[in-house]
């Protein structure tokens, strides 16, 4: 088990999802973005190879296997429209964290959210929630959760359902430092896309955030996969 996060998986989601992974990695003592001409180009280059057909394809592939998972908790999955508005305009521009969650779900064709460490309470918990539960969104939006959905707790809320986003108390903010990127897979989605998408979100962080990678790791049925 990792040592430099508090993690588990629930009984519940290892038999619901069996050896779907889910990843992490954290970033300490970020800073704000300096460098925007450096980043542009760093940005132009990733995209570059993203658009390459070969790469383009498989990343499609496994957009429209989750696409095809959203649906069947009858939500609408984002990545279809990110992935379309990146081919045709490029990476959208937020900030630094935004901006580096962005560049890893499309460069690595997977779902990656982007939160602020520090305001994670407690052990953080993948699980699946049981009906009828409920959690507040960004922007206050009222989640009622199906019976089924993947959910990632603290031990005070649920943070985050991989079908309706994450919440507004682990939001990024401007003075966020420690940037915690989780991942999640579904069925037919390898951990090692995981571990790439996470890995650019990383290193994006450190090379123009200035921050210091703590780990990143994926998980598989409640015990790490080193990669």
């Amino acid at each position: 088990m990792a040592t430099w996060i508090d993690f588990s998986i629930s009984s519940t989601y290892e038999v619901k999802y069996p050896g779907v992974a889910f990843g992490l990695t954290l970033i300490s003592g970020c800073k704000p973005l300096t460098d925007c001409a450096g980043f542009d180009q760093y940005k132009r280059k990733l995209l570059r190879k993203m658009r390459k057909r070969e790469i383009l394809t498989e990343i499609s592939q496994r957009i429209y296997m989750y696409d095809r998972f959203f649906q069947s908790f009858g939500f609408e999955c984002p990545l279809p429209q990110h992935l379309k508005r990146t081919i045709h305009s490029g990476f959208p521009r937020y900030n630094l964290m935004v901006d580096a969650h962005f560049m890893g779900e499309m460069c690595a064709g997977i779902l990656v959210a982007v939160t602020d460490y520090d305001r994670i309470e407690g052990m953080l918990t993948l699980d699946v929630a049981r009906g009828g539960e409920t959690a507040v969104g960004m922007g206050g939006r009222q989640f009622t959760i199906k019976e089924g959905e993947i959910v990632l707790r603290d031990e005070k809320d649920i943070i985050c359902v991989l079908c309706q986003g994450a919440d507004e108390k682990t939001r990024v903010k401007d003075d966020t430092r420690n940037v915690l990127f989780y991942s999640y897979a579904i069925p037919g989605i390898d951990g090692i896309y995981l571990k790439e998408g996470l890995t650019i979100a990383a290193e994006t962080m450190a090379q123009f955030g200035g921050g210091t990678v703590k780990g990143l790791e994926v998980f598989v049925k409640g015990s790490v996969r080193n990669q």
